[in-house]
């Protein structure tokens, strides 16, 4: 490994797999390290991100999306948005990468052992904590945690990512898994009708006073809804999401009313990070550096830091 930080490490792409359509498709993509001690020694951990760059294209920092416990290989949810995302959706099997990193901190996984744990995704934001989930829900860390609650909503089935692992988990007593997609949009704004066949709308007026058919597990509503539906228990919980800001607003508000603390509900801020190390300033709040003090940031930091939270 070099010790310049700039240096990337050259990744093969082993896999690549459309997660998501759309105007904003997702790819999923895998790369290998080349070199083993590139391998070796790089240790994510949950919440990190690396930086992917294509000679001539660019670099960009993306969630690492795979968790540690995936030993050979990494995988990045990318969301086709700009000039160098556009590059990477063209990658194909066998094509060459660079990957620096990991960086930023991590979610105190160690801290919420014995602990429940409520996961809320909404659009491309279930990728930062999509290692979360498939950490905690390895064989060899299961029983360290108690119920896992899993709950994801996008604008509709096919913008849902990871569809497949997680309609694979829905099926299964462990985890507990939600999903939703949008309300149907008129002319006069949102529509009192289900968004699609299979999604039953929540009571529109008082989420909270839906009720759950037994077996019911896809709903029309938006994410902050859900969670108001479900109405997850703080006690001895800890409650992670991620998603566009004004979803992280209204789904950290609602688990505020259901009686999570502050330093029980966890967040990640994407902001447009470029370095990585904290040199370029494109990703700072104030004196804070998302890509070194974060991503990974509790409620009551994000407060502290966005007031407007």
């Amino acid at each position: 490994m070099s010790d310049n930080p700039y240096e990337p490490m050259p990744a093969r792409v082993i896999g690549v797999s459309m997660e998501a359509g759309g105007i904003r498709p997702v790819k999923k993509i895998q790369v290998a390290f080349i070199n083993e001690e590139d391998k070796n020694n790089f240790k994510n951990v949950p919440g990190n991100c690396a930086i992917l760059s294509m000679i001539g294209q660019g670099e960009s920092m993306i969630s690492i999306t795979s968790p540690p416990t995936e030993k050979d290989f990494l995988e990045f949810a990318i969301m086709k948005v700009g000039v160098v995302t556009t590059a990477l959706h063209e990658l194909e099997v066998g094509d060459i990468v660079g990957v620096r990193g990991p960086y930023g901190n991590a979610f105190p996984i160690d801290d919420w052992k014995g602990k429940d744990i409520v996961i809320i995704g909404a659009g491309i934001g279930m990728a930062p904590i999509r290692s979360i989930y498939n950490y905690i829900l390895h064989p060899d860390n299961r029983k360290d945690f108690g119920k896992v609650t899993l709950m994801y909503g996008a604008r509709t089935p096919n913008d849902l990512s990871f569809k497949k692992e997680l309609f694979e988990y829905e099926d299964q007593a462990d985890p507990d898994v939600f999903l939703c997609i949008d309300w149907k949009f008129g002319p006069n704004g949102m529509m009192d009708e289900d968004a699609q066949e299979g999604w039953p709308r929540i009571n529109m007026k008082d989420a909270g006073a839906t009720v759950i058919p037994p077996g019911q597990t896809r709903f029309t509503c938006f994410v902050p809804q859900l969670v108001e539906m479900i109405k997850p228990s703080p006690e001895n919980t800890i409650a992670i999401t991620c998603g566009p800001p004004i979803a992280i607003k209204f789904i950290t508000q609602n688990l505020s009313k259901l009686g999570f603390d502050d330093e029980q509900i966890f967040t990640t801020m994407e902001n447009r990070m470029k370095c990585g190390i904290g040199k370029c300033g494109r990703c700072n709040i104030g004196e804070v550096f998302v890509c070194v003090d974060g991503p990974v940031f509790n409620y009551k930091q994000v407060k502290e830091l966005l007031p407007e939270y």
